[in-house]
């Protein structure tokens, strides 16, 4: 049962203050009201998730382990209930919605079983060298240890594998930090049943009340009093750019600066290159109409940009694409707040100077939309940089180029991406070397032959790119290395062994650095 509560310390709390959470497809109100969380209420949450760290980060990885696991069975336990309600709040299908919880539970054993496997600690050893000359050299010992209390901002294009139990919780609380997750007010009950589970599994577990808090909220208060807060040490958020980047610019502004790990925006441009166009344009347009449409456009690796030569190579794949985006019809998109959105983007590349409209969708009601799609020229969008925006759902720029010297321009007039693609034959190598030194510059993955929708979760997997794609590109929110950005390095100079961290000491047995060398164990 759903009572529109907080989670924190592991009571759920009421607010006087409450919101309706909506159903996008039909407009209806859904019950219970949800609380809305003020100042006071995040504090409590923040100042659980402070309590609970010196136990959490002591515990044992194979403990933080089994933690994962059994959230993830609780989860599993709920799979109905949860997609009943994620489909009210979000009109993604069920296929959809219990393929993301497969991905969300999914993580989370990722998570378990590389903190068991220990090499994420990068735990490093250099040896006394007492009889070094001109002066000895003491034993130092270094390990990644966890940050402190994370906040997590749930993304309202995923409400499981990029919200309250997603790969930012997952990694934060792998690493050892507590974490307070900020609901999204478009899914708040499908948040409620997945914290359900995680109070299951942090009983049953023995773990810290306060290792998770959830905080909801229908407006930009909780977040910024959560960001704010001097007791949170970092934070993970996918979501727009204005929106991030105001969080980020708070996170920076605080007297004490926390990383801000920010997912904001990329229009994940494809490079369809002429020899690949000429062999299989048609094949090519209607494999991008299909990911472009896939979950009415709103991924993050939706590719909103087609880079090509003017030719026969071309026209083939736009004819193919129209027939298969012709056969799309009006679906609702997450919120009416992101269809009107999308139709303000759709309206505006309508009425831009030089800009032509290959088929425009907007006309469907509610909060459902039609695809849409535009051709520019090379120069005219090298000219104007509006022209690069993302348009979150499912409608696209087609760049047109009158040689592969324009296409390296196009490149290089890039902002940062997630992802950028090449389509590409044998033939095109050369074209395509060229581009690579540039794209690898722009975007955080390379596809070759591929669309970009989709992504693995997996050790290699870089999600995150050059601002604004995202706040920090040394960084991945998903794969194995997203666990790095909630632990920081610390050293230990001549420590008795009894004084060391888990994972350090000369008995545990765990992977480290000797000396610059790899050992397996002490």
């Amino acid at each position: 049962m759903l009572n529109g509560h907080h989670l924190v310390n592991g009571t759920w709390v009421a607010s006087e203050r409450t919101f309706a959470p909506l159903n996008p497809a039909t407009g209806e109100e859904l019950s219970p009201r949800v609380g809305d969380a003020d100042a006071a209420l995040v504090g409590k949450a923040a100042e659980a998730a402070e309590a609970a760290f010196a136990d959490y980060a002591a515990r044992p990885a194979s403990d933080r382990a089994a933690f994962l696991r059994r959230i993830a069975d609780e989860i599993e336990a709920r799979g109905a209930e949860i997609t009943e309600r994620a489909q009210q709040e979000s009109a993604l299908p069920a296929a959809r919605l219990e393929g993301e919880r497969g991905r969300t539970t999914g993580q989370l054993r990722f998570f378990a079983d590389w903190i068991e496997a220990g090499i994420c600690f990068d735990a490093r050893v250099d040896t006394a060298q007492p009889d070094r000359k001109p002066a000895p050299r003491p034993e130092i010992r270094s390990i990644l240890r966890p940050l402190g209390p994370v906040a997590v901002f749930g993304a309202s294009n995923f409400p499981l594998a990029f919200s309250t139990a997603g790969g930012d919780t997952a990694s934060a609380l792998a690493a050892g930090c507590p974490v307070v997750v900020k609901g999204h007010p478009a899914h708040p009950g499908t948040s409620e049943i997945v914290a359900q589970a995680i109070l299951v599994a942090i009983e049953a577990c023995g773990m810290p009340a306060g290792v998770f808090n959830l905080v909801q909220g229908s407006g930009h208060e909780a977040g910024g009093e959560l960001v704010r807060h001097p007791l949170i040490q970092a934070v993970g958020f996918t979501g727009s750019l204005r929106g991030g980047r105001a969080l980020f610019d708070m996170a920076v502004s605080r007297p004490q600066p926390i990383p801000f790990y920010g997912e904001l925006g990329s229009v994940n441009p494809v490079f369809a290159l002429p020899g690949a166009l000429g062999a299989r344009g048609a094949e090519l347009g209607a494999g991008w109409a299909q990911s472009l449409t896939m979950g009415v456009g709103q991924f993050c690796t939706n590719p909103g940009v087609v880079v090509a030569l003017e030719g026969a190579g071309l026209s083939d794949f736009l004819q193919a694409a129209d027939e298969a985006l012709t056969g799309v019809s009006a679906q609702s998109m997450l919120t009416g707040g992101i269809a009107k959105a999308y139709r303000a983007s759709v309206g505006r590349l309508t009425k831009a100077s030089g800009v032509t409209g290959r088929r425009i969708g907007e006309e469907a009601g509610g909060s459902a939309v039609l695809p849409a799609v535009f051709e520019v020229s090379a120069e005219t969008w090298l000219s104007d940089s509006s022209l690069h925006e993302e348009m979150f759902g499912p409608a696209a720029v087609v760049v047109r180029c009158k040689d592969t010297g324009e296409m390296a321009d196009v490149a290089r007039g890039l902002e940062g991406q997630l992802t950028a693609t090449v389509l590409m034959e044998d033939g095109d190598l050369d074209a395509a070397r060229a581009l690579v030194p540039v794209l690898e510059r722009k975007a955080g993955r390379l596809l070759r032959n591929g669309f970009s929708t989709g992504v693995e979760v997996s050790h290699a997997m870089m999600h995150g790119g050059p601002y604004p794609a995202s706040t920090d590109v040394r960084s991945t929110s998903v794969g194995s290395r997203a666990i790095d950005r909630f632990l920081r390095p610390v050293a230990y100079q001549n420590f008795l062994e009894e004084m060391l961290p888990e994972g350090l000491g000369g008995n545990d047995g765990g992977p480290r650095l000797v000396d610059g060398k790899a050992h397996s164990g002490t």
